[in-house]
């Protein structure tokens, strides 16, 4: 969830931080082009100024090449476009020279140049010049009409590079990028910082959801961090989480008590059936039946009372030698299979390790065994495997039997449940369940599988690594 939720909050952070980044950017370029665009007026003013005292001369000012004031005018213009490189020069009204620098400029006679001159002989100074950006290779002109008597009768042009200016524009765009780039680690931070606080106690919730799940009624959450929702939602989990396991344990204790109280009745018909059986001949097909259904039904009350047990008692989880035990177990039942005429070996290592109840995982794996020897047939094999993979060592248990079909395999392993096609074998449906229950409680799995290229394959999965009980139990 974490990584769904932090992507979309990085990227509402870096639109909100592009979205004032960008107007930012525009706006510093505007600013720095209006600084050159205010001092190239005041530059056009200056010039102005000296032109009308070149025009007040009481000669013709065309005719006065030598006159002292128009001298004064062209030298400051020079020096100007010497010290600035900004061209920059003083035109009459039908665009001729009075004077410029360098000597020869004319007026800009297209674009923004021209519009600027024009509007300079309206009277006005110009209108700003359109906005140059770092990646242009644009300039800067600007217009200021030379007004006498109320008259105007030249205009001073300058015609700036932009080549500083958008130098300055692009070292101050990157340090706003710099500046957005550090609030934008910020965020991250800070984002981690709360989709960790947020998520905290979801993790803690699914964790603790799933080990309810596999059997380990006892998980709860802490209701201590996180949002004043997720704190609720904890507490609610918990009274949940202590309602359900109430209810489980009445559950057990009832198929307890009832499978012990049912025990002592059961054992007395059973012996009465025996009782009345020699009273009637031998061989007498009602009272076989009779003894046959009333031995199944102490079968059964024997695994439900195993069941309950197995579900409420802890896991003696310890450091277990897995292929050991499997190797012994399969001794143990080869007596069995060689009786029925089926091969039963065991294939693995001579050791691997593994932390288990050694007792809970020898009942579950007779339980299977068991289950693999009733459904093999005469003549076929049940192989017993062990095999150490990454942190987990696996038990498989392969059989030739006849299998079981998609639908069938879903619900192996479920409650009283057994296969159609094999009624007339005999058990109560609850040998998996029980093993199931065992393997749980002390943090190993079962699954199912089909084994190819007919039979069922049962895998036991047992962690290499200590539960954290075991830890906390055994760290100095």
């Amino acid at each position: 969830m974490r990584t769904r939720l932090l992507p979309l909050l990085i990227v509402l952070m870096a639109g909100v931080l592009l979205a004032l980044g960008f107007p930012l950017a525009a706006s510093l370029a505007a600013a720095e082009q209006q600084h050159v665009v205010i001092d190239r007026i005041d530059d056009t003013a200056r010039f102005a100024s000296l032109a009308q005292f070149v025009t007040a001369a009481p000669v013709d000012p065309r005719a006065a090449a030598e006159d002292e004031r128009l001298t004064t005018l062209r030298s400051e213009l020079d020096r100007y476009h010497d010290l600035y490189g900004i061209r920059a020069g003083v035109f009459y009204r039908d665009r001729d020279a009075m004077a410029a620098a360098p000597r020869d400029w004319p007026v800009p006679g297209e674009g923004h140049g021209d519009q600027a001159f024009r509007e300079a002989l309206a009277g006005r100074r110009s209108h700003d010049p359109p906005q140059v950006w770092p990646w242009q290779e644009g300039r800067l002109v600007v217009a200021s009409p030379v007004i006498r008597d109320g008259d105007v009768i030249a205009v001073v042009v300058t015609d700036s590079p932009t080549g500083q200016m958008r130098s300055r524009t692009l070292r101050g765009w990157l340090l706003i990028a710099a500046g957005e780039a550090a609030a934008m680690l910020l965020a991250v931070g800070a984002a981690v910082r709360l989709t960790g606080w947020v998520l905290k106690p979801v993790r803690i919730l699914d964790a603790a959801t799933h080990d309810i799940a596999t059997g380990r009624m006892t998980s709860r959450v802490a209701a201590s961090g996180g949002p004043p929702e997720l704190r609720r939602l904890a507490r609610s989990f918990n009274e949940m989480a202590d309602n359900v396991e109430e209810v489980l344990e009445q559950q057990r204790a009832f198929v307890a008590d009832a499978s012990h109280q049912l025990r002592n009745p059961l054992a007395a018909l059973l012996l009465r059936i025996e009782l009345l059986a020699l009273e009637l001949p031998e061989g007498h097909e009602e009272i076989a039946s009779v003894r046959t259904e009333g031995k199944r039904l102490a079968r059964v009350l024997d695994d439900l009372l195993d069941l309950a047990l197995a579900e409420h008692a802890g896991a003696d989880v310890q450091l277990t030698d897995i292929a050991s035990l499997a190797a012994e177990r399969v001794d143990a039942w080869r007596p069995v299979a060689d009786d029925k005429g089926v091969a039963l070996f065991y294939a693995g290592p001579g050791g691997a390790t593994g932390w288990a109840d050694p007792i809970a995982l020898s009942s579950a794996l007779d339980a299977v065994v068991d289950n693999a020897l009733k459904f093999t047939p005469g003549g076929e094999e049940v192989r017993v495997s062990v095999s150490a993979r990454g942190e987990t060592v696996r038990i498989v248990v392969a059989d030739h039997g006849p299998g079981l079909t998609e639908e069938e395999m879903s619900r192996v392993g479920d409650r009283f449940w057994r296969s159609g096609r094999h009624q007339n074998v005999s058990g109560s449906g609850l040998g998996l369940s029980i093993s199931r229950a065992l393997l749980t409680a002390g943090g190993a799995t079962i699954s199912y599988a089909p084994n190819e290229p007919h039979g069922l394959r049962v895998t036991i999965t047992v962690p290499r690594t200590a539960p954290a009980a075991v830890e906390g139990r055994t760290a100095p």
